[in-house]
């Protein structure tokens, strides 16, 4: 979808392993302007170094843009790590309450203040001053609230992984993720978002979602209430089975943004899906 969009606008792109500097490096052709990241990634938690991908960019005149819609600005601040724009989702933890449709795209003046701005007043898509005070009034929370979804999400986590029918768990905080130091290093907490992949494939995933009576069945993510999606026939359902192959979508996979309910309410009502 990403590069469809941005093909009606005569903009190439291409994609590389997240975590791969060498792969990075190598897709820079002399007309790269924008390297753009989304860290942790949507439904794998994958981690991109922040700091490490901007020295590259910098060193060939590009600018970093990074998706922090997972984190938000309590759990990891990209521009300290060296990031030239960070854009949020402010419709998921940024309201927390999923009442409002939004967005925020955050640097410098001379990028964000003068170009972004510019297109936003004269182009339209400017959300409307009610959706801004819901959200302003949502960042008063926004440290505290991201602080009990990571806890939670932990404690699920760490749960799941002790279940028989799990075949993996992904999530930052586990030391068990591939790239756990790295998220000690750039965040100060692992979010609410994680995703697990059960071993029975696309039936034992839906059987489970189908079991569930606490958990909202939704695609959405952030609110004070845990979502349960399986992106391979929701968020992933347009890429082909190989392309979902090669991105580690498989079957199997469940996604859950992990609210605020009690952690063992949450653990009984994923419990009933898997006996």
């Amino acid at each position: 979808m990403f590069t469809n969009y941005l093909a009606k606008l005569g903009i190439e792109t291409n994609f590389v392993d997240l975590a791969d500097i060498t792969g990075w490096q190598a897709a820079i052709r002399p007309e790269t302007r924008l390297m753009f990241m989304e860290t942790p990634s949507n439904p794998l938690t994958e981690l991109a170094n922040i700091a490490q991908l901007a020295e590259l960019a910098h060193q060939n005149d590009i600018l970093l843009a990074v998706d922090n819609c997972f984190c938000t600005p309590a759990l990891q601040q990209p521009i300290k790590l060296g990031a030239d724009i960070v854009i949020h989702s402010a419709t998921k933890f940024l309201d927390g309450q999923g009442r409002c449709v939004g967005g925020a795209v955050v640097g410098p003046k001379d990028i964000v203040g003068e170009d972004v701005f510019g297109f936003l007043r004269t182009a339209g898509p400017t959300m409307s001053p009610f959706n801004a005070w819901v959200f302003l009034k949502g960042l008063e929370t926004l440290n505290l609230r991201m602080k009990a979804h990571s806890a939670n999400a932990l404690a699920l986590a760490q749960w799941l992984e002790q279940q028989a029918a799990v075949k993996r768990v992904f999530y930052p905080g586990l030391e068990s993720h591939p790239q756990h130091e790295l998220a000690t290093k750039q965040q100060s907490g692992f979010g609410g978002l994680l995703s697990f992949e059960l071993k029975g494939g696309k039936d034992a995933g839906w059987n489970l979602i189908d079991a569930t009576r606490l958990i909202s069945i939704t695609a959405n993510l952030g609110d004070t209430k845990s979502t349960i999606t399986h992106p391979a026939s929701t968020t992933h359902n347009r890429l082909t089975p190989e392309q979902r192959e090669q991105a580690g979508i498989a079957d199997g996979l469940i996604r859950v943004a992990v609210g605020l309910e009690d952690i063992e309410d949450l653990k009984t009502d994923l419990a009933r899906g898997m006996s």
